[in-house]
């Protein structure tokens, strides 16, 4: 009994250590972008297509996906909150993806993306707190592709932290966790659907 509570001790204490380091981590910023040949915004969070848009205005990519997307959101919508006119050349080199509901979706719409457009190297954007999870569930899914990180911080996480903001980064913890379990045990990660957890 006493190996036992000792044992949960030590994992609670591992859990909560981890927790702590996730949290930090996800507040980072990204200090400088890489050239890539294609960018991935993954939606779901405020910050990620506006900077996904910057990027691609300043040329670190050719071509954009936003993963994700909502069936009523349309290429004018976007670009007009970006102040750019439909007729922009940026319009041509959007994709909306509206097939992915969930983090795994994201990564089999970028994979398709990826390929479709031969495209090699990918700057992916979301949020710090998500980024982790995500770059691991698309190698998953395409693990030739090279993958560089691109993570934004949400307004939530730039003060002080609210309880529902505890509770995100609760979850989103315990996702990672999932993901890496996954990916060391060789679990189903969601390969034959787009709506996966």
């Amino acid at each position: 009994m006493k190996r036992l509570l000792s044992a949960c001790l030590a994992l609670g204490g591992l859990w909560l250590a981890g927790f702590g380091w996730f949290i930090q981590d996800a507040g980072k910023t990204s200090v400088t972008a890489s050239m890539c040949d294609g960018i991935v915004a993954l939606t779901g969070g405020e910050q990620r297509v506006d900077t996904a848009i910057s990027l691609l205005r300043g040329g670190y990519g050719h071509l954009l996906l936003i993963s994700g997307v909502g069936p009523h959101v349309t290429l004018q919508h976007i670009l007009h909150l970006q102040q750019e006119p439909l007729s922009s050349p940026l319009a041509n080199r959007i994709t909306l993806g509206r097939r992915a509901t969930s983090t795994i979706g994201n990564a089999h719409e970028t994979a398709q993306w990826a390929h479709d457009n031969h495209l090699r190297r990918l700057l992916i954007v979301t949020a710090g707190y998500h980024i982790r999870r995500a770059m691991l569930e698309i190698h998953r899914m395409a693990p030739d592709l090279d993958l560089v990180a691109y993570p934004v911080v949400p307004l939530a996480l730039q003060g002080l932290m609210s309880r529902r903001t505890l509770f995100l980064m609760f979850r989103e913890y315990n996702k990672l966790l999932g993901a890496e379990i996954g990916a060391l045990t060789g679990l189903p990660d969601g390969r034959e659907g787009l709506d996966g957890a």
